[in-house]
């Protein structure tokens, strides 16, 4: 056997009858030949790893605008938290690690610069609307052309919304999504002097624990006891509850303050203003036909500096040396 089938094989002797086996995939929209050393989903993972949008993820805003510290979260740490907490839970439940990791990698592909400050407002321009979930789909379908398979693009396209994801493996990545966000936001918050530890709910943090990591590990535990030996991920009550109800007050108390709401009215003029001039003049992106989709895939492409950047290019006046070498 090549490595490619040795792997094969580990997965059919030891993961659970539930998993999704990369033998058993759905295969890609183009036909490819199988790689010697790595599965299906490996080679996926690998994909996304490399692609330049996965790069740009790390000047994507996660919850705070421009941060002030190198501690912050980015939209790319968020994903490798993600990732992270995917990992250990499809490893305690014997999934399949490697979709699990491929799907995690991917799932934000798509976001918008400034965060869910930028989708909204992207939402709210375009006649189309916008929602980050199948622009990532888009992603590595059209834009990269990464030729994923259909479990990884599955569970990229529903780890948010209203879709249900294929496997166990893209359900795994929807809980771990809300695990990190949470916390991590909590943590970004603290960090930022928005919110203080103290002032969480205690019915909250008497279930889910006192501290970040105990908060994560709780959770992930509930998830584990609830869906071992089943085909089903779930998280037991009282966890669940708390868990979205810790959201909600998230909301409330972080997402949503004034201060949250000046920051996503200057990334909405700025969003609003780069999109209603390249409707206007889609030749400044080099593009002449199906002009609003090319104009959500440039803007929504864009790394937080890089928006300011085309703002300031287009809609702020410079001083005539500019560039210049007096």
């Amino acid at each position: 056997m090549n490595p490619r089938e040795f792997s094969e094989y580990k997965e059919k002797e030891f993961l659970s009858p539930f998993a999704c086996l990369s033998c058993d995939t759905k295969g890609r929209p183009e036909p490819a030949e199988k790689c010697q050393l790595r599965t299906e989903f490996q080679r996926d993972r690998d994909k996304i790893l490399h692609s330049k949008s996965f790069r740009r993820l790390k000047h994507k805003t996660q919850v705070f605008l421009s941060p002030r510290g190198d501690h912050y979260r980015t939209r790319l740490t968020h994903t490798l938290e993600v990732s992270q907490i995917a990992r250990t839970i499809a490893r305690a439940l014997r999934l399949n690690e490697d979709l699990t990791e491929a799907i995690s990698l991917g799932h934000d592909l798509g976001h918008t610069p400034f965060g869910h400050a930028g989708e909204r407002a992207l939402s709210k321009v375009s006649e189309k609307g916008f929602h980050h979930n199948e622009q990532s789909l888009r992603v590595v379908d059209v834009l990269e052309n990464l030729n994923l398979t259909y479990e990884v693009r599955d569970g990229i396209l529903n780890h948010t919304g209203k879709g249900t994801p294929a496997t166990l493996e893209g359900k795994v990545v929807c809980l771990a999504d809300k695990i990190a966000y949470i916390n991590h936001d909590i943590d970004d918050a603290v960090r930022g002097g928005v919110l203080e530890e103290s002032t969480i709910p205690r019915e909250y943090i008497e279930i889910l624990g006192e501290t970040h990591a105990e908060r994560i590990n709780s959770m992930i535990l509930a998830i584990i006891r609830s869906s071992e030996n089943k085909n089903d991920i779930l998280m037991d009550e009282p966890y669940y509850s708390a868990m979205m109800n810790l959201r909600k007050w998230m909301f409330d108390n972080v997402y949503f303050l004034p201060f949250a709401q000046i920051q996503e009215e200057k990334s909405f003029h700025i969003i609003k203003n780069l999109y209603n001039l390249f409707m206007e003049k889609p030749h400044l992106i080099g593009v002449t036909e199906d002009v609003e989709t090319s104009v959500l895939d440039f803007i929504s492409g864009m790394s937080d500096r890089y928006a300011i950047s085309e703002f300031k290019k287009y809609f702020l006046p410079s001083s005539w040396h500019e560039g210049k070498d007096l």
